[in-house]
């Protein structure tokens, strides 16, 4: 059985995003996999990492349960909008948070190398934008998807990791929305 775990990083719960992270669920439990979820906005922790990697900070108890959820996943689904080309503060804050070395990666002694420490996970990236993906990736070179897939998901290991684009969510009306829910339903009933 596939353990698939959600990881919402959209702080508003009357989101969008929130029915998007809702509807694969749905899909995924559908198929028989294992379904947890994250949703990183009602987590308490401080998003800040304070010193860098000089000094490590205690981790609070929802991101140790976080770091169990991440471990024990064989497919990783984030959901984020995309605001200002990056991910929202607090997501951003988490990864910072929770993918240290020593955890999701690390580094070899003497050496520009590095230990991928989160190898043979998957991972499917959903992402909304007030933009056409087409134009996110062409003119503004993708920069949250390069960010999450490949400096971070790929970096410690995840790999393959997919990318969908749902948008313009701006203006969007509940028809067009439905075709978008169906379409992640049917990610989730893939486990992809």
């Amino acid at each position: 059985m596939k353990k698939i775990l959600i990881i919402n990083g959209h702080p508003n719960p009357d989101s969008f995003n929130f029915g998007i992270a809702n509807e694969y669920q749905k899909g995924a439990l559908a198929s028989g996999a294992l379904v947890e979820t994250i949703t990183i906005a009602s987590l308490t922790f401080s998003p800040n990492l304070a010193f860098g990697y000089q000094k490590r900070i205690e981790l609070e108890p929802d991101l140790l349960e976080s770091w169990e959820k991440i471990k024990s996943a064989d497919h990783l689904v984030w959901v984020h909008p995309v605001w200002w080309g990056g991910l929202p503060a607090v997501t951003k804050g988490f990864i910072d948070r929770l993918f240290l070395p020593g955890m999701a990666f690390q580094y070899r002694e003497n050496s520009v190398w590095w230990d991928k420490l989160l190898r043979g996970k998957t991972a499917h990236i959903i992402t909304t934008l007030d933009q056409p993906g087409w134009f996110y990736r062409l003119f503004f070179g993708r920069p949250s998807v390069n960010q999450l897939k490949k400096c971070t998901l790929e970096f410690c290991g995840v790999k393959p990791v997919k990318v969908s684009y749902i948008g313009i969510i701006k203006g969007s009306d509940e028809n067009q929305r439905k075709k978008w829910l169906e379409k992640v339903h049917a990610f989730g009933i893939k486990n992809k």
